[in-house]
């Protein structure tokens, strides 16, 4: 390999690096409405709610106003229903998938995986609509990471025109790079949690979970014969409801996660107003702050969130802007992220419905 072939080999892997931000260090995508993604928190999550089955969809898109149409882009998707054991024990069953992608290189995290649950029945509700349950969980699934080199130009490609002093690419000229291999070999995806809950009156509840992702540490390298483990991601979570008024409740959470040398953590509420004329319409505004290790400065906060929800009879609308106040906030101008969630739950036949908080 000669000079300039290894100088571009190092600017790429530079500018890789760089691109992808802090977040990309902690290499698991994340969502700022992280009540609003159950499945890509925590496996116990699988089957905690009111109903037959559950659909959610979440969208985010980040970093827009430095990146442009390159911009970070997740998506994820659950589907799950859930079985009654005897009169008081569920199981559920589900499937989650996700995709990120970002940058001219296309570089993109897909896995897919099969999700099940047991709740245990605890008891210790001495009136109706309350009780403790315990919930664990386990995924079971694929993954693979995947980049387009083609979109990506190297200095052998770059050329000036001696005659009018024009500098070019040239895309169909040769790299000089031997980067064939776009995509990881598929990997196992193994993740375990675990779920209490409290479940006080239809206004009071807590909760508190954690769980393991990536347990088997897989090879994710793009390079043969050679080894990159993706590290193992812990979560921990706490949560619940504060009824305050008979149409007015709290609904804290915090969050915190790491994964090899990153760590993340997000907390705050949503203020939630029902009023019982309208039904099974509800709606909530929140405001959330998150922290994470920012390289050499350490830990610092990276964003406050504003979130809005709607809650109708069977449908739950979310959407939340990140406010960027990290360094990168002179970069982005504080436009950091926006996001979607949707939730549907198909309402259960059952006599008997199982008790769950609100997230």
């Amino acid at each position: 390999m000669n000079v300039n072939s290894t100088i571009s080999r190092l600017v790429f892997f530079t500018l890789l690096i760089a691109g992808m931000s802090q977040r990309t260090l902690a290499q698991d995508p994340h969502f700022s409405q992280f009540y609003a993604a159950p499945l890509q928190m925590n496996p116990a999550q699988t089957g905690v709610f009111s109903g037959e089955y559950r659909f959610t969809a979440n969208y985010r898109t980040q970093n827009y106003a430095i990146l442009g149409n390159q911009s970070y882009r997740s998506i994820a998707a659950s589907f799950e229903g859930r079985r009654s054991v005897g009169r008081d024990d569920y199981y559920s069953l589900g499937v989650a998938i996700l995709r990120d992608q970002v940058g001219e290189s296309k570089f993109s995290q897909s896995r897919a995986v099969f999700s099940g649950s047991y709740l245990k029945n605890l008891g210790g509700g001495g009136r109706r609509g309350s009780g403790q349950f315990l919930v664990g969980g386990a995924q079971l699934g694929l993954g693979q990471w995947t980049y387009d080199w083609n979109n990506l130009w190297f200095s052998e490609q770059f050329f000036v025109d001696d005659v009018n002093r024009q500098a070019f690419i040239n895309y169909g000229s040769s790299s000089g790079e031997n980067l064939n291999l776009m995509e990881t070999d598929l990997f196992l995806e193994f993740n375990a949690g675990v779920l209490y809950y409290n479940v006080i009156d239809e206004d009071n509840s807590f909760y508190l979970g954690g769980a393991m992702h990536h347990l088997t540490e897989p090879n994710v390298s793009f390079l043969e014969d050679q080894a990159e483990k993706l590290h193992r991601r812990w979560v921990a979570q706490t949560g619940g409801e504060i009824g305050l008024t008979r149409e007015l409740s709290l609904l804290p959470a915090l969050a915190v996660m790491g994964q090899g040398s990153s760590f993340m953590g997000i907390g705050g509420l949503n203020l939630r107003y029902n009023n019982h004329d309208w039904r099974e319409v509800a709606i909530r505004a929140g405001l959330w702050g998150r922290i994470a290790n920012q390289d050499v400065k350490g830990m610092g906060m990276d964003a406050v969130v504003v979130s809005a929800i709607l809650e109708m009879e069977r449908w739950q609308f979310g959407l939340s802007y990140d406010i960027t106040t990290s360094d990168l906030s002179s970069a982005n101008n504080s436009r950091g992220a926006f996001e979607l969630s949707l939730i549907y739950v198909h309402p259960s036949k059952e006599r008997f419905k199982v008790i769950c908080p609100k997230f």
